[in-house]
């Protein structure tokens, strides 16, 4: 087959499952709650009942990638484990629990003229998701698509496609018991990457917004190639600013488990900033937790002063989403001082402050302008699954619908409902 020939095949294909997807939307939009319920229920009972094929899977998926040499970082996302798929299982629970968001109403009101309005959620339609290795956004994207009524399009990325393809058979398990069509679950049947830009030119129409879960790399050819709405998030250059009124060990194991208790993710801290006034009492304690658990420190010269293992800060430092046991280090001479960093440098994900202050914290919360702010608490709670959602089809930073986590209620929309009684307007 040509060139001309396999680029005319895989559009086709494409095209195809644009138009099934659509389909499939319509008939989930008016499902009743109890048939999502089930398909949901359902297809975490296949994930559980197939696990060992859903392991295998992934360990063919590991075997390749390691070959080829992919990070550490890399692996760690891609790698799945009976834990691991426990907590696949339970996100799909939990999202089946949730409450149904579609046909409920967000407000109403009555008119002088007797019109009585309402705005009920609708979903968005297709969802398109272009994922490079987590093969846990496979169940999460399917299930938060499945209880939204939204159709949904998964592209996942040539390192996860066993690992997704099997997944995927058990979502189609559950959609199959309820009575709902296949193809509101459809997963990219190629890995050649042309796919993506049928993707991202919107399938004659057909897709309505397309989420990408990836690295920067990714999400920047999303942002600039897509022709239909995009959710998400650039980057998750992450701060934690340690007041001068932070409790040390609350400051110690927050900055901690914010770095390290799983470096790959999006909501890790990458630069922690330490206010002067405690750089004598704090500082030390804190680098010293981070240093013992493996990570680099790079600091500007008043950290390089104080920490003989700190290596120095470049411009470049403040600006990178290490993905890594790495983090930067600054000390600022007040809150403002730590404000106009993060303003400057944040990718605007997600920022803590670790403050006995409430004066302080209400001003970081007021003038950071970012989609997550924590107070006294890890950045790695930056996470639907941790926020209610039961899952999260992604984070967004975006200011247009959706920000933070994308769970059911962020991937619906709104119609109006207007009643009358025989109303004309003059």
């Amino acid at each position: 087959m040509s060139h001309a020939e396999t680029a005319t095949a895989l559009t086709d294909t494409m095209a195809e499952l644009g138009r099934n997807a659509r389909l499939g939307a319509r008939a989930l939009a008016i499902a009743t709650p109890e048939q999502k319920r089930t398909a949901l229920m359902t297809a975490a009972g296949a994930i559980n009942a197939h696990r060992k094929k859903i392991l295998a899977a992934n360990a063919k998926d590991m075997a390749t990638a390691q070959a080829k040499g992919i990070s550490a970082a890399f692996l760690d996302r891609l790698e799945l484990t009976d834990a691991r798929i426990d907590g696949i299982i339970e996100a799909v629970k939990t999202i089946a629990e949730l409450p149904d968001p579609v046909g409920s109403v967000i407000a109403e009101w009555d008119r002088p003229n007797g019109l009585h309005i309402e705005r009920v959620r609708t979903p968005l339609g297709v969802i398109g998701v272009i994922f490079e290795s987590r093969p846990n956004v496979t169940a999460d994207a399917g299930a938060l698509c499945i209880k939204s009524g939204n159709a949904v399009i998964l592209r996942g990325g040539s390192d996860s496609f066993h690992s997704s393809h099997a997944i995927v058979e058990c979502m189609l398990d559950g959609l199959h018991l309820a009575g709902l069509p296949v193809e509101c679950v459809q997963l990219v049947p190629t890995t050649d990457r042309a796919a993506v830009g049928e993707m991202l030119k919107g399938l004659d129409g057909n897709i309505d917004v397309i989420v990408p879960r990836g690295g920067k790399t990714l999400v920047a050819r999303v942002q600039d190639e897509a022709r239909v709405p995009v959710f998400a998030h650039l980057e998750g250059l992450v701060h934690v600013y340690i007041d001068k009124s932070a409790d040390l060990d609350k400051a110690v194991a927050i900055t901690l488990n914010a770095k390290m208790r799983r470096t790959g993710i999006c909501g890790a801290a990458e630069t922690l900033l330490v206010h002067r006034d405690v750089l004598a009492t704090h500082l030390g304690p804190i680098i010293d937790a981070l240093i013992a658990k493996g990570c680099e420190i790079r600091g500007d010269q008043t950290v390089m002063d104080a920490i003989p293992n700190a290596k120095p800060a470049t411009e470049q430092d403040w600006r990178t989403e290490y993905e890594d046991a790495i983090i930067a280090v600054k000390v600022v001479d007040s809150l403002d001082d730590a404000i106009a960093h993060i303003e400057k440098y944040s990718s605007h994900h997600t920022e803590a402050i670790i403050a006995e202050d409430a004066e302080a914290v209400e001003k970081f919360f007021n003038q950071i302008d970012s989609a997550i702010l924590v107070h006294n608490a890890s950045t790695q709670f930056a996470d639907g699954g941790e926020f209610g959602f039961g899952g999260e089809i992604g984070i967004a930073t975006g200011k247009m619908h959706a920000r933070g986590p994308v769970g059911v209620e962020q991937l619906t929309s709104f119609k109006y409902r207007v009643r009358g009684t025989g109303q004309t307007r003059p």
